[in-house]
């Protein structure tokens, strides 16, 4: 098998997507709110948040944000993707928008009603990496990334690298989300075909890897030693780890795509301030941290107040795809994954 070399993928990843190298990770400070802020914040004493991310995360996350302001009281409206943008587009026509924060794991559905945001910045907002800036009213509360993870009970010498998960002595032992699964699957077999080589699919299905639907059903498979390796968010194998699964994980040196959140505050949002104060403790180093070390993501800050167990910022760079291509690539690409890797919806 030939594999391009590292000059090639260095050059082909920066012409179409960004690499970024962590800054080697600060201790976080711990957030201190404008005390203007605390008193407009306390006397709003509640907030209503909508989420496209999981219930249980978020629930974590609001009460890591209460243990430090529990005069805030955060209710909270989850609902799937495309659901959760039905719902707001259904009560602005309305004029019952009742957010004062808006949180969604795909950028391009943000940007789509990118007018309902406030003009808002966080007080560390240029810390954050400017190429995962979709639009100044918009910031990546959290930042997912890819890893590899093994069953470490039952496979001895684990694939650690991308290129490695084409190797046919692999066949038949990996695992494989389905493309269209969502926005952070296109993020990853964006990279794979940009900064890897544009016939990494044709190789990489070479394996015959298993299909799964999401990242859950996957990290399960791998737990239960039903696949033996596959690429996963590290969100989702993380609890698995955390909770003493046999599993070891893996951030390859060629590059680590993240998948960064698009989060803002509506211009209707009846608690400004307590949505401020919300968001700013969340894309502060303190949340950050504790959304690192607690919930297993990355970040999009430059300088990472943490980072999790065998990502070493000298080897292991992350990736962020260009936004206009991550939006018109889409449908083509993912119809020629499909058909590379067999799959039919």
């Amino acid at each position: 098998m030939t594999v391009p070399s590292l000059s090639r993928r260095t050059l082909l990843g920066a012409a179409l997507g960004t690499t970024v190298a962590y800054a080697t990770p600060v201790r976080a400070q711990a957030f201190n709110a404008p005390g203007a802020l605390l008193d407009a914040a306390k006397k709003e004493g509640k907030m209503t948040y909508y989420t496209a991310s999981f219930t249980e995360v978020e629930q974590e996350v609001i009460a890591a944000f209460n243990k430090r302001f529990p005069f805030v009281r955060v209710d909270m409206v989850r609902a799937s993707g495309g659901q959760l943008i039905t719902r707001i587009k259904t009560e602005l026509a309305a004029g019952k928008l009742v957010a004062d924060v808006i949180d969604h794991s795909d950028r391009g559905l943000m940007k789509e009603i990118e007018p309902i945001f406030a003009d808002y910045a966080p007080p560390n907002g240029a810390d954050y990496i400017a190429d995962v800036l979709i639009s100044p009213k918009l910031w990546p509360r959290i930042t997912p990334g890819w890893s590899i993870a093994c069953n470490s009970e039952l496979m001895k010498n684990p694939p650690k690298t991308w290129w490695d998960l084409c190797k046919p002595e692999y066949a038949g032992k990996l695992g494989q989300v389905i493309g269209p699964s969502g926005g952070t699957t296109w993020t990853r077999i964006m990279f794979e075909r940009q900064a890897l080589a544009e016939d990494y699919w044709q190789k990489q299905s070479a394996t015959k890897p298993a299909l799964y639907p999401s990242g859950a059903p996957l990290s399960d498979a791998v737990v239960r030693g039903e696949v033996l390796a596959a690429p996963l968010i590290y969100n989702a194998i993380f609890p698995k780890k955390k909770d003493g699964a046999p599993v070891e994980i893996f951030f390859p040196p060629e590059g680590v795509p993240i998948v960064p959140y698009g989060t803002g505050i509506a211009k209707t949002a009846p608690n400004p301030n307590a949505a401020k104060l919300f968001l700013d403790w969340c894309l502060s180093a303190e949340g950050q941290a504790f959304t690192i070390k607690e919930q297993g993501n990355l970040t999009s800050l430059k300088v990472p107040p943490f980072l999790p167990e065998g990502f070493d910022p000298k080897t292991a760079k992350v990736w962020v795809p260009k936004f206009d291509q991550f939006v018109s690539l889409r449908d083509k690409w993912l119809e020629e994954w499909n058909t590379v890797y067999g799959y039919r919806q």
